[in-house]
């Protein structure tokens, strides 16, 4: 497990917000030679994706996405740690998926096949405590990955609303223990098959 690089992805607009929190509970359990590396998408310069795929002129990536792409493309495992915002991933989030569209597109790019077999995890914090209504947010990433060709290792749920009540999540503690140690198989779209 030592030559895996972890990247979280962190979409919260707080910092040090409930599912932080619990992304990194989830994260000291990994073994000390696992490369982490963490991002918090708030606070970096990255403007509205803007889908030039069928334009003639090249673009010109920014810093921060630049960054991020690179970052991407480096993780054996991704982590999207997004707090449920209105049932679905947060704006900062899905403006970094979003640019997996034009990283997709990008004239040389083989961001696709770099991905294939790489493994997405999931981390989120909600305020209700019926986990049936992030089914939005799971199915997002599960597809994301089956488009992908990666392996999907599920979300570890929370319940939080106040900052920092998520530790007095005990059932999340508890999966966060084991979370990164499960098996994450290849995503698939429902009722595609196994060949």
């Amino acid at each position: 497990m030592n030559d895996r690089s972890f990247l979280f992805v962190l979409g919260s607009s707080r910092s040090d917000g409930n599912t932080e929190i619990l992304a990194r509970e989830a994260a000291e359990q990994l073994p000390a030679g696992v490369r982490q590396h963490w991002v918090d998408l708030a606070g970096l310069a990255l403007p509205d994706f803007q889908d030039g795929r069928h334009e003639d002129e090249d673009w010109t990536p920014g810093e921060s996405e630049a960054m991020l792409r690179q970052a991407t493309s480096e993780a054996t495992d991704v982590v999207i740690a997004s707090p449920l915002y209105w049932y679905a991933l947060s704006a900062h989030t899905k403006r970094y998926l979003d640019y997996w569209s034009g990283w997709l597109t990008a004239p040389g790019s083989d961001f696709k096949q770099r991905m294939a077999g790489r493994t997405l995890w999931g981390v989120t914090a909600m305020a209700d405590h019926d986990e049936a209504r992030a089914d939005g947010l799971v199915t997002s990433l599960h597809h994301t990955a089956a488009y992908m060709r990666m392996h999907f290792g599920g979300v570890l749920l929370g319940n939080a609303s106040r900052p920092g009540q998520v530790r007095a999540d005990e059932r999340a503690s508890i999966r966060a223990k084991t979370f990164f140690a499960q098996d994450a198989p290849l995503a698939r779209f429902p009722g595609e098959g196994t060949a």
